[in-house]
C-alpha cells in the first residue's frame, strides 16, 4: 500500500461500535463541530442499490457532512480488504490536504483494523474459477473440511478464521494457490502515517438489541422488502456475497415460499443480534481506544471533552 503523502503529526479520529448503536449521527455532530469528513468503513454501504439494508446515511444526513466510500460498486463486483485498505488510505489523504479532519466511521472490524493498525496484505486479485471450485468443495463436503485443509497448510491463519466463515477460508487458499506461501506469512503491520484516536461507543445489551429491532422494524416500514425483490429483478443472484449479506440473505426463504414475513423478519433481528455480539472481539484490539456510552445525554458534549483533552 502506498503511503498517503502527510506527516505523523496528522490525526485520525475512528468511531466505532456494534450496528444501531448510534455512530452515524454521534459521527455527523462530530464532523460538524470539528471541520471533519466522513470516511465509512462499512463492508456492506459499498454497494449502490442497497441502501434500506445496510442502514446507509439517509440524503440528508449525507448532504450535512461530505461521506466518501458509499455507493462505489455494483453487488455484482468483486471488492477485496486490499482495495478499501487503498482507498480509504487516499481518501483519507485527501481529506488531511483539504486542511479537515478524517472521521473513520463503522463497524466492519477488519476495514478499521486494516486503516488503524497498518496492515499489510499480500495484493492477489481473485481467481474466479478457483473461487469457484472452493466454493463448490465447501457446499459438497461442508465448512468444516475446508477449514481442516486450509489448517494444514496454514496452521496460523485456520487458527484466526471461524470455520463458519467460509468467505475468509477460500481467500486464504486462493492467496496459497496463487503463491505458494500461507497468507500469515505475508500479512504485517505498520505503524499507520496518523496518529488514531479510537472513540468505542457501547450500550447494555438489551437496549442495543431494542435499538436493533427497532431498526429492522424501519427497514421493513420502510421498503426493504421491495429492495430486495428489485436487487433479484435487475439479476443480482443470491450466489453474490452482497446478497448472502446480513439484511438480505433472511429473505430467500419468503421469496421461494419457505417461510413467512414474520418468520423472515424475527431471523433478521436474531441475525443481527448475534452479529452485534462478534462485533466487540475487532474492537477490543483497536489501538487509543475509550469507550463511550451511546446513551448518555451529553453524548456530544462529553465526546468532545474527551477528543479535546485526552
Amino acid at each position: 500500500m502506498m503511503q498517503p503523502p502527510y506527516t505523523n503529526d496528522r490525526t485520525l479520529l475512528a468511531i466505532v461500535g456494534p450496528t444501531a448503536v448510534g455512530k452515524t449521527t454521534l459521527a455527523i455532530a462530530l464532523a460538524q463541530a470539528l471541520d471533519g469528513e466522513i470516511v465509512s468503513a462499512d463492508s456492506r454501504q459499498v454497494y449502490r442499490g442497497m441502501d434500506i439494508g445496510t442502514a446507509k446515511p439517509t440524503p440528508a444526513e449525507r448532504a450535512a457532512v461530505p461521506h466518501h466510500l458509499i455507493d462505489i460498486i455494483d453487488p455484482d463486483e468483486a471488492f477485496s480488504l486490499a482495495r478499501y485498505q487503498d482507498l480509504a488510505g487516499t481518501t483519507i489523504a485527501a481529506i488531511i490536504a483539504r486542511g479537515r479532519l478524517p472521521l473513520l466511521v463503522g463497524g466492519t472490524g477488519q476495514y478499521l483494523a486494516a486503516v488503524l493498525q497498518g496492515w499489510q496484505m499480500p495484493r492477489i486479485a481473485p481467481q474466479p474459477a478457483l473461487r469457484a471450485a472452493l466454493e463448490h468443495e465447501a457446499a459438497e463436503h461442508g465448512a468444516e473440511a475446508l477449514h481442516e485443509r486450509l489448517a494444514q497448510i496454514d496452521p496460523a491463519a485456520a487458527a484466526s478464521i471461524a470455520a463458519t466463515n467460509v468467505r475468509r477460508v477460500i481467500r486464504a487458499l486462493e492467496v496459497y494457490e496463487v503463491t505458494g506461501r500461507p497468507i500469515s506469512e505475508q500479512r504485517a503491520m505498520l505503524t499507520p502515517p496518523y496518529h488514531v484516536r479510537t472513540c468505542w461507543l457501547t450500550l447494555p445489551t438489551p437496549e442495543l438489541y431494542q435499538r436493533i429491532d427497532t431498526r429492522v422494524d424501519r427497514m421493513i416500514s420502510t421498503g426493504l422488502l421491495d429492495e430486495v425483490r428489485g436487487l433479484l429483478a435487475r439479476g443480482y443472484g443470491w450466489e453474490l456475497s452482497a446478497m448472502s449479506g446480513l439484511g438480505y440473505r433472511e429473505f430467500r426463504p419468503y421469496l421461494e415460499n419457505r417461510a413467512t414475513l414474520e418468520e423472515v423478519i424475527q431471523r433478521l433481528k436474531y441475525d443481527t443480534h448475534a452479529f452485534a455480539r462478534r462485533q466487540p472481539t475487532w474492537f477490543r484490539r483497536l489501538p487509543a481506544l475509550a469507550r463511550m456510552p451511546a446513551d448518555a445525554p451529553d453524548l456530544l458534549t462529553h465526546t468532545l471533552r474527551w477528543w479535546r483533552e485526552s
